[in-house]
């Protein structure tokens, strides 16, 4: 076959795959029955007809292919429709969230408090910790975290997504003596799927906040971080294995907007923080509101 009959046996082919079929008794506004009846007659359902018994295209079937382009247009090329609906659905961000959209949202959240609310707090990026994992770029984000002065805040949130699943480090008081008896410093961890044992990050955890220490020129030894509580506070669950980026966002939400100015409570956090700190409910209505904020 000469290479012209290929080409053209090619577009025949993708015409084929581009017929609509036409319900006629289906009425949508603008629609021109009388009009959508001559589709039968239109080029690329000739073309079709044409390949459908088998025959094959010759040279001088692109002269007249070109003539029905132009006295027999395919009326589906040109019938209205409907533009896509500008109602937006609230459902909320689906599946797992990436790092991407994780900071998208984060963003749009940040971007919405007072000055006044996030004079109190810093934060990293959801992959720096991450990357302080990795020995090969750890120097790198140290010198990152140098530049950001977070413990010159009274709260610091720190997103940790390792091996896919998503929990939160809020550091607080580090901005204080780490023996100050007025505003104790303290590490939270958050995780709602708490049988994946979050415990087991504490040796990592200390270990980057002695090496943030470090990179900052604090004095504070080893031996004194490790008399700093790290708590794991019994928190909402997650109901399924990809909601848990969403409730990080959700829980640095509530965290943002009633973190009290000093931790008065016997156990070395807010008494907020419970397993009934918020319900389902709550949840859900946050989760459309991401969408919405965008």
């Amino acid at each position: 076959m000469r290479r012209s009959s290929r080409i053209r046996q090619k577009e025949g082919a993708a015409a084929v795959k581009s017929i609509v079929t036409i319900d006629l008794s289906e009425r949508q506004n603008g629609f021109n029955y009388i009009e959508a009846s001559k589709h039968r007659s239109c080029w690329v359902h000739i073309l079709a007809g044409k390949l459908f018994k088998g025959k094959k295209l010759r040279n001088g079937d692109s002269m007249e292919l070109d003539i029905y382009k132009r006295i027999s247009p395919c009326f589906c090329e040109t019938v209205p429709r409907r533009g896509r609906s500008k109602r937006r659905v609230k459902t909320g961000p689906k599946g797992k969230l990436n790092t991407t959209t994780f900071h998208t949202y984060f963003r749009s959240m940040w971007d919405r408090y007072s000055e006044d609310k996030k004079a109190s707090f810093a934060y990293l990026d959801c992959l720096w910790f991450s990357l302080y994992y990795d020995p090969a770029s750890r120097q790198k984000v140290l010198l990152w975290i140098k530049k950001e002065a977070i413990f010159s805040k009274a709260y610091v949130i720190v997103p940790i997504v390792l091996w896919g699943h998503w929990n939160l480090l809020i550091l607080c008081h580090f901005d204080q003596n780490t023996e100050s008896s007025t505003r104790r410093p303290c590490m939270l961890l958050l995780d709602s799927l708490e049988n994946t044992g979050p415990r087991r990050y504490e040796t990592e955890i200390r270990k980057f906040v002695f090496d943030v220490f470090q990179a900052m020129g604090r004095s504070e030894t080893k031996k004194m971080l490790s008399k700093i509580p790290f708590v794991v506070p019994k928190v909402p669950q997650q109901i399924d294995d990809k909601e848990c980026g969403k409730f990080v966002l959700y829980f640095i939400h509530l965290f943002m907007n009633n973190s009290p100015e000093v931790f008065e409570a016997p156990n070395g956090y807010p008494n907020f923080i419970n397993e009934k700190w918020f319900d389902r409910g709550g949840y859900e209505d946050f989760c459309n509101q991401l969408i919405t904020g965008l």
